[in-house]
């Protein structure tokens, strides 16, 4: 076979397993000695003889994904004797996706992500672990010692060592090691999990009746290698062997210092992804536990189908069979008035994306997956400006379109930035979810690699329309034509035109962009229906914007325009900053209420402005994470809007300021108290005092600044020092005051300048 020869072999191995009840059937069965090598199994389990018809393609059933073996009597061999393995302090473990018919877990940690598992492969045994200190500890020999007698399967032979350091584990196993890399004449092989050698020959060694003990972690690589899939590119592409494939996901293993969370449990994808099926197409009753794991395997098959391994017959079962199961059971229409709550409707809408993708016809999917989709009138190869200077971060173009869900079309991209790092990307809302309650999928955005110049997106969930500039990039006067979209309500300050407008502000797309000289509001399309004057609008954010970089000490054109996305539901938090900032739905109105925004103000808003401000060289977190950010929001309200501070944000009243400068006085003015408003209080002092001019010098001087203190105790010291030679004052005794870890040296170099004797917290010193 080997060679390129054919074998047709026929037989039944279940008269044979009668008679061996003590025998392994997988490998000692005389018929699986030749058909095991391709991973082809006779098994132990009786089958009526029946006339079946014959189709040109491979059959595929939800009846297919089950798993070929219990697993009791090798559970029981690896952990005779084993209750916990030694763990090095804060390791995380890649999580092992078992997903083979032979492959099963063996350690598990935060409720069933496997970090230890094992699987036949042809005539041999694999063990893989998720990180590769649970090789290297000392305590784990008696687990390790049960392992190599598996894998050696009584033959006694050599162990060969390929890891960077060797390991200590076999010196106890009674079996004879040797470090060395993949041979022939070995009996079991332990490999690191991206060794330098050629999977080709693992694979061979594996399934002519080798024994594979493999360790280390993927989510590191992943982190390094952005945009490459774990899954199939880590190391050569493990998941091709044993179906045991390390991912992404990173598994914290420890609860105690240096033991993991070490248990069993009765988890195995293959094994729910058949019980579900049998549940939607037969109505079988889950039990309580199933039910409880259903949440991962709706994750778990997001990441196995992200292999995309087409040429895999498992895979196109797997796929098949989450094809019927959508098909019966239909995805559930997920939205605020009806959100996803149980483990059965997370695991329905994890997957519906993702079967969407991979399946072999995807539009014949769609009606089951969207109910409600009206066609909506779309406008023809559409022409978008390609002007682009990228000064560090990625930066989105909108193109003012929409795709409504499922909807395809081309997009016809400019040679010059074709395989350059650019994509399309398809969805505003890029925010991951992870929820118990959902009011729209976890993710609903996809990226699309510009690698051609002519590419087809499309998205299940529909979005706005985007070509994403890589960091650092320059492009000017290229033009992409989108093939056929929907328009969308786009306003760009000092090109659309008030009649414009007019027509645009009516644009059916559900999704709507305001775009001015430094931000970019992305909204749903209701809330700018009846937005008469954008122009005002545009001059309101223009000047808030230009408040931002003023105090910020910084140009008034920022290197990219923020952007601003309000959605349904977001990851975490009221609004959370980064790009884009990500607000809930109900914020979106004032985002866009020029009246409102004048005499109510955007405090919210504006701290999360404030928090893509911050810097690490003058931030000391924990305490100041949720404080300078506020700096900005009463700076904005007071020059911008005319706000004052007592009237901006219910927190700053005098009576609440001074209640709290009390409880910390009373506290013993302990730094670990001194967070958020507490913190903001020592900076406001600063401004009362020296002005918002001082603030804006301080930040300059800062960026002039270079090789900075990492710990807090260095920033603090040398903020003190910056400010105090910024306002010409000895400022030492009011930081002190605050308890601030002032050193003496710190002191001795401001020691020339006057000390500020009559600072706000003198009667507490």
């Amino acid at each position: 076979m080997k060679a390129g020869g054919g074998v047709l072999i026929a037989g039944q191995a279940w008269s044979w397993t009668a008679d061996h009840p003590k025998e392994n059937t997988l490998h000692h069965f005389d018929g699986n000695k030749v058909s095991g090598v391709a991973g082809i199994y006779f098994s132990k389990n009786p089958a009526e003889e029946e006339n079946l018809p014959v189709y040109p393609q491979i059959p595929s059933s939800y009846m297919a994904v089950v798993v070929g073996k219990d697993f009791e009597d090798d559970l029981q061999f690896l952990l005779d004797g084993v209750s916990e393995l030694a763990i090095p302090n804060g390791s995380l473990a890649s999580e092992v996706m078992v997903h083979g018919p032979l492959a099963f877990p063996i350690g598990v940690a935060n409720g069933g992500q496997a970090f230890l598992a094992g699987a036949y492969y042809g005539q041999g045994r694999v063990i893989v672990a998720g990180h590769e200190g649970v090789l290297s500890a000392e305590a784990n020999a008696p687990f390790w010692k049960n392992a190599l007698h598996w894998l050696d399967e009584g033959r006694r032979g050599v162990v060969g060592v390929a890891l960077k350091n060797g390991i200590k584990i076999a010196t106890d196993s009674g079996l004879k090691m040797e470090k060395t890399g993949i041979k022939k004449d070995l009996s079991v092989f332990v490999s690191p999990s991206n060794p330098k050698i050629h999977w080709e020959e693992i694979q061979n060694f594996v399934a002519e009746g080798g024994g594979l003990l493999i360790g280390g972690h993927a989510w590191y690589w992943a982190q390094s290698h952005g945009g490459k899939n774990p899954m199939t590119e880590f190391g050569g592409g493990f998941a091709n062997v044993a179906y045991l494939t390390l991912n992404s996901n990173p598994v914290k293993l420890y609860q105690k210092p240096g033991k993991a969370n070490f248990k069993l449990i009765q988890y195995h994808f293959r094994h729910l992804l058949h019980r579900f099926a049998n549940h939607v197409a037969l109505q079988e009753t889950l039990s309580k536990h199933e039910e409880e794991f259903l949440k991962k395997l709706g994750s778990d098959c997001s990441t196995y189908l992200n292999m995309k391994a087409h040429d895999s017959c498992h895979y196109s079962q797997v796929v098949t069979t989450l094809t019927d199961i959508l098909k019966k059971s239909g995805m559930p229409q997920v939205s605020e008035k009806c959100p996803v709550k149980s483990p059965k409707d997370h695991l329905l809408l994890n997957i519906g994306a993702e079967v969407y993708k991979v399946c072999p016809n995807p539009d014949d999917l769609l009606p089951y997956l969207i109910r409600d989709n009206p066609l909506l009138p779309v406008v023809h190869n559409h022409r978008v400006k390609i002007d682009v200077s990228t000064e560090g971060g990625e930066e989105w173009i909108s193109t003012g379109l929409y795709l409504s869900p499922g909807m395809k079309t081309y997009v016809a991209i400019p040679a010059d930035i074709v395989n350059k790092g650019w994509q399309i990307q398809i969805g505003c809302q890029t925010d991951h979810l992870n929820a118990a309650e959902l009011k729209r999928a976890s993710c609903v955005h996809v990226r699309f690699p510009v690698n051609s110049e002519m590419i087809q997106v499309s998205n299940l969930w529909g979005g706005l329309i985007y070509l994403v500039a890589p960091p650092n990039t320059q492009a000017q006067g290229l033009q992409a034509f989108v093939q056929m979209a929907v328009p969308a309500p786009y306003y760009k300050s000092g090109v659309t035109t008030q009649a414009e407008w007019s027509l645009l502000c009516t644009a059916p797309s559900p999704w709507a962009e305001l775009e001015f000289d430094n931000i970019i509001l992305t909204v749903p399309s209701d809330v700018v229906r009846r937005l008469d004057h954008p122009d005002k609008l545009a001059v309101l954010w223009n000047d808030i914007m230009k408040a931002i970089a003023d105090l910020a000490a910084k140009p008034h054109k920022f290197p990219r325009k923020e952007r601003f996305v309000a959605d349904v539901q977001i990851s975490h938090g009221f609004m959370h900053a980064g790009y884009p900032i990500m607000a809930h739905r109900g914020s979106a109105t004032g985002l866009v209420d020029v009246d409102h925004v004048k005499t109510k103000g955007i405090w919210g808003a504006i701290h999360e402005l404030g928090h893509n401000q911050q810097r690490g060289c003058w931030e000391f977190p924990p305490h100041t994470t949720e404080c300078t950010c506020n700096l900005w929001s009463v700076y904005v309200h007071e020059v911008v809007f005319g706000i004052k501070r007592d009237k901006a944000h219910g927190a700053l009243t005098s009576a609440k300021r001074n209640n709290r400068l009390q409880d910390y006085i009373k506290g013993g003015k302990k730094l670990s108290s001194w967070s958020m408003w507490m913190a903001l209080e020592t900076y406001l002092q600063l401004q009362e005092k020296f002005g918002w001019d001082a603030f804006k010098k301080v930040f300059a001087a800062y960026h002039k600044m270079n090789n900075f203190p990492k710990d807090n105790k260095g920033k603090m010291n040398l903020y003190a020092e910056t400010f105090s030679q910024t306002v010409s004052m000895n400022l030492t005794g009011f930081f002190k005051a605050w308890e601030w870890p002032i050193e003496q040296a710190t002191e001795e170099k401001l020691s020339s300048l006057p000390a500020w004797t009559d600072h706000p917290m003198t009667n507490f010193s």
